[in-house]
């Protein structure tokens, strides 16, 4: 009799252990979809946001820079990268520009800063900012109301109109701040101007770059159409309003019509030869030369 109940017992614990078994096995196989279909919707939620911020980012603040591709690598339901690859329109001649390798979760975005912000190279008397990947020089704009800064405010144009047969984009800062209307007059027709300087905070540069960011646009054909979208994604940008630099221009350029707002410097390309009618020019603050390219047979010139 005692052995029989023992045997029950066994059985019964058995059959219990094997329900719990199947029950938790089933559940496993419930759960699984469930928590791969949640990751992948924070994960493509995240990826979708960073994309966002990157040509957010690009349009308002990387003067002349161009965004070749972007896309998604590495991803997976817990996150991913996101390679952005760049280059800078000089005249009609692309040149190669740092490629950014971005990353995101559940959570977070994390931006490549580490490849937007320039290097800097500094010996002896030769002072300038470089992309990291490249190598290649970083067109520096100066805000109009630092006037000491670490290198000094340098003015390229002589020795950029003494390169032959190169194209160069040159950051063309001002005195004060102008007009679009007001540019225009000033900048010779066999140039082109591919980027506004807008604003940009105000730091101590005397001893060393600060890293401040600068931010404008790219007038293209339609420079009214185009400064409007540039202060719309300066508020999507900026929409908790951390930065006191867009609030401040939101602010002081608001309801303000396209043609009354004052642009502090542009970006231009074109043949060296065809910067030397800007020497010696007094609205000319400061002029800094950035990517250069030897000018060949088969490919033509923009201007």
């Amino acid at each position: 009799m005692e052995h029989s109940l023992k045997d029950a017992l066994r059985k019964a614990k058995r059959r219990q252990l094997l329900k719990i078994i199947i029950i938790s096995i089933i559940v496993v196989l419930i759960t699984l979809p469930v928590l791969y279909k949640i990751g992948n919707y924070f994960a493509a939620k995240s990826s979708t946001r960073l994309h966002e911020q990157l040509f957010l980012h690009n349009e308002i603040a990387e003067p002349n820079i161009q965004i070749d591709s972007q896309v998604t690598n590495n991803s997976s339901m817990f996150g991913g990268n996101i390679i952005t690859n760049r280059s800078k329109n000089v005249d009609g001649y692309l040149v190669p520009w740092s490629t950014l390798t971005s990353s995101y979760d559940w959570l977070r975005i994390n931006i490549d800063h580490n490849e937007l912000i320039p290097g800097f190279y500094g010996e002896g008397t030769e002072l300038y900012e470089y992309d990291k990947q490249t190598k290649n020089k970083v067109a520096t704009f100066y805000h109009p109301s630092i006037q000491k800064s670490h290198d000094g405010v340098q003015n390229d144009l002589e020795e950029i109109s003494q390169m032959d047969d190169y194209v160069a984009e040159v950051a063309l800062s001002f005195d004060k701040p102008y007009t679009f209307q007001e540019i225009q007059k000033q900048i010779p027709d066999n140039l082109n101007i591919v980027w506004l300087y807008m604003t940009s905070p105000v730091g101590d540069e005397s001893k060393g770059p600060a890293g401040m960011p600068v931010y404008g646009f790219n007038p293209s054909d339609l420079p009214k159409g185009a400064y409007h979208r540039f202060i719309k994604s300066l508020k999507e940008y900026d929409k908790n309003g951390n930065e006191e630099t867009i609030q401040n221009f939101l602010q002081s350029n608001k309801n303000k019509p396209f043609e009354d707002v004052k642009v502090l410097g542009v970006m231009v390309t074109g043949q060296t030869k065809n910067f030397k009618s800007l020497e010696n020019k007094s609205f000319i603050h400061g002029a800094s030369v950035g990517a250069t390219a030897q000018i060949v047979p088969y490919i033509k010139p923009t201007k």
